[in-house]
């Protein structure tokens, strides 16, 4: 079980009553702005958008904001601004490979605040394709334990899923995180709606295939570093390749 994937689901969860709360927010509605101008202003018809509204929603992101944001991306009232989608690799503490994915209106702004944090958390800058090649795209599904209906298990996430092309089932502790191929992601999230299951996000993730096991010390740095880095505005995502365990994590948290 990778220890990313416990520090993104602690982080998703804390999110809400976060004090950068408004960064959160502008990230997620960079996040819609993007998918409607790329797909459409259907969420229906758009996948992609339909997740990112979901991800904001659970968000406590009010829907005045998200109905702006489908507008402009969509081209509705004629603003909007033209983003970019960057991925920088590098080397954090502990030799943790870092994939740090940037949606920006400038592409020098984003180079410098990247390399900076990395510079001053310990990492190292690494050129493209050096880094990635640790990491597949998948579709990654996070379902809280605790539903409306009642506490949910493995078993019961396996049986919505399984043949709507889910590869895995993970259990995170309080929640369950489902590994699909991309392309499954939408009949994936569907199959649990369909079962009755609430999920807490839904979207193309960067799931490592090789981890680097850290320790408490190790993996301070490393998670100081993701918050550094995802505190710049251009920082969308960031996928690092480190494992821990619960009591390590549990030291960090």
């Amino acid at each position: 079980m990778s220890g990313h994937s416990k520090w993104a689901t602690t982080k998703h969860k804390k999110a809400v009553i976060d004090a950068r709360r408004g960064k959160m927010f502008a990230k997620l509605i960079k996040n819609i702005e993007v998918a409607a101008r790329t797909g459409g202003s259907d969420p229906g018809g758009n996948p992609t958008l339909y997740d990112a509204i979901q991800k904001a929603k659970k968000s406590s992101v009010p829907n005045d904001n998200i109905d702006r944001a489908v507008k402009r991306g969509g081209g509705l009232d004629g603003a909007g601004v033209d983003y970019m989608t960057i991925m920088y690799e590098g080397y954090g503490p502990a030799g943790v490979a870092f994939l740090i994915e940037c949606l920006t209106d400038n592409k020098n702004r984003a180079a410098m605040e990247v390399r900076t944090a990395m510079t001053r958390g310990g990492g190292s800058m690494a050129d493209p394709g050096s880094v990635s090649y640790m990491f597949n795209r998948k579709g990654v599904v996070i379902v809280n334990r605790e539903q409306e209906s009642g506490e949910t298990n493995e078993d019961d996430i396996l049986m919505a899923v399984l043949d709507a092309g889910a590869e895995e089932v993970n259990d995170l502790g309080e929640s369950f995180e489902i590994i699909s191929e991309p392309t499954d992601l939408v009949p994936v999230r569907t199959a649990l709606q369909e079962a009755g299951l609430d999920y807490e996000s839904a979207e193309q993730s960067f799931v490592p295939t090789v981890t680097v096991e850290v320790d408490a010390e190790a993996a301070g740095k490393v998670v100081r570093l993701i918050d550094a880095l995802e505190d710049s505005d251009d920082v969308q995502n960031v996928f690092a390749n480190f494992d821990a365990s619960d009591e390590v994590m549990a030291q960090v948290g």
